[in-house]
């Protein structure tokens, strides 16, 4: 598993502190921040995030539900509005990027307790034992 793996995984499962991963994000350029966003919106997806899990994606992001990536996140097909989100303006990253984590995290947690209960070949469901970081992807 690679590095920005491994740093966005353990940010969703709370690992890491958000504050730590805001400043790796923002020290990245342009192009590394939407590569950044862009793989968090497909971790979402293959950790089966719904349209609902947006409420609580928000609260623990710790934006506003008026911001422009929480309204994204609750209206219409999830897909849809993850490709928005990705290609929001710079001025939006941050805040985007706070929004995707949390989202993996809600969507990460159920998957973790429908699928994953009885034990699992995810390497990055095993991170805070830092075993088996070196093989799989989100």
């Amino acid at each position: 598993m690679d590095e920005r793996v491994v740093v966005l995984n353990g940010l969703a499962q709370g690992i890491r502190p958000l504050d730590q991963g805001i400043g790796w994000f923002e020290s990245l350029t342009g192009t590394e921040q939407f590569e950044v966003l862009r793989d968090l919106a497909g971790f979402c997806i293959q950790a089966r995030a719904l349209i609902e899990d947006g409420p609580e994606s928000i609260r623990r992001a710790g934006i506003r539900p008026a911001h422009t990536p929480a309204v994204l996140i609750t209206r219409g097909y999830l897909t849809e509005q993850l490709t928005k989100i990705i290609n929001l303006p710079q001025d939006e990253r941050v805040k985007a990027f706070r929004l995707l984590v949390a989202l993996l995290g809600v969507a990460d947690e159920r998957r973790r307790a429908r699928f994953c209960a009885q034990g699992c070949s995810h390497a990055w469901h095993y991170l805070g034992a830092g075993a088996g970081t070196e093989t799989a992807t989100a």
